[in-house]
């Protein structure tokens, strides 16, 4: 086989396939071996997947290849079939897949398959489960989302739409894990939490948080949380007030939003804004049970220019002297 050059598919490779991220897990353990052994290979993935200089499974000439590997997911389909028919010449080989049907043409197309499960034959575990993967420091990091549509209180003011595109566009394309969150609260839907405690559990877990909602950066600078504040409402609204009052600098205007300032803002939120979030955090009480922060030895400092804002949130704190005035009206009616 030292003449041999392998042509490594899947799923991820057609055009109409689903990917997973076992399914790419399984090929990079298959690409792993390969190189390993000094065997000569590439791998051709769909338009959709292809990284950059990557090679696309219809631009893959066949004359090129004296075998063909097709990795992980269920050994059924048309577009296996097409394999067949387009790399007939190849030597064809499937590993860790999946195979329902042993007479499906999917599967005797094969020269041989090397099942991860099929009926009366002991299964093998997956692929992916000795994957090559990143080490922990080089993980990319997780962004919680809360997009909002809504707030038509603002008229012809609004400009939701257009952020809402930006950041869509710009989140598709950032490296890091995304969790689409909201701050509405329905127990009748296991999407949404039940419970600010349930919300508050999935906030304390994230690197950073990108929001067009006030209360997610509310929510988040609580959990002392680094957030991207974006206002979709022109000339600002309540979340460029909310970040006023708390001090937050990382807030960005309708106008403003753009990949460029994303980009810059999450770079900050990810360095520097660490530790500004668990000082304010800190002088909200850290949320995390006992109520008051005290727990922190940043109370009272300053933070690359940003003081600690204690005084927003001390005994004659703005929200507690409207709490003690709405008190004394109340006893006094």
């Amino acid at each position: 086989m030292t003449d041999a050059r392998v042509l490594v598919v899947g799923w991820p490779s057609v055009l109409h396939g689903e990917a997973t991220a076992g399914d790419v897990l399984a090929l990079r353990t298959v690409e792993r071996a390969l190189s390993t052994a000094g065997v000569g290979h590439d791998t051709a993935w769909s338009p959709v997947m292809c990284p950059p200089g990557g090679l696309v499974l219809d631009d893959a000439e066949p004359g090129l290849y004296s075998h063909l590997v097709f990795v992980c997911g269920p050994a059924t389909g048309t577009p296996l079939v097409e394999l067949h028919e387009r790399f007939a010449h190849c030597t064809r080989y499937a590993i860790g897949v999946s195979v329902i049907d042993p007479t499906d043409p999917a599967v005797t197309g094969f020269h041989q398959v090397f099942a991860r499960d099929r009926l009366g034959a002991p299964p093998r575990p997956d692929l992916a489960t000795v994957a090559p993967m990143a080490a922990e420091a080089r993980l990319p990091p997780v962004l919680g989302v809360f997009l909002t549509a809504g707030q038509r209180e603002y008229g012809t003011r609004r400009r939701h739409d257009a952020v809402k595109d930006t950041l869509e566009t710009w989140l598709s394309r950032v490296d890091a894990g995304r969790l689409d969150l909201d701050t509405r609260l329905d127990p009748r839907d296991w999407r949404l939490p039940a419970s600010p405690e349930q919300l508050q559990s999935v906030i304390r877990r994230l690197d950073a948080v990108v929001t067009m909602r006030m209360h997610g950066l509310v929510l988040a600078l609580r959990a002392g949380v680094p957030v991207i504040a974006l206002d979709p409402v022109e000339g600002g609204g309540k979340v460029t007030a909310q970040a006023r009052a708390l001090g937050w600098p990382a807030v960005l205007s309708a106008a403003a939003v753009s990949k460029s300032t994303l980009d810059h803002q999450l770079a900050w939120c990810l360095s520097e804004g660490r530790a500004i979030a668990q000082s304010l955090a800190s002088g909200m009480g850290s949320g995390r049970g006992d109520g008051q922060g005290d727990d922190s030895p940043e109370r009272g400092t300053q933070r690359a220019g940003h003081p600690v804002v204690d005084q927003h949130f001390s005994a004659d704190s703005p929200v507690n002297a409207a709490l003690s005035r709405l008190i004394h009206h109340l006893r006094s009616d």
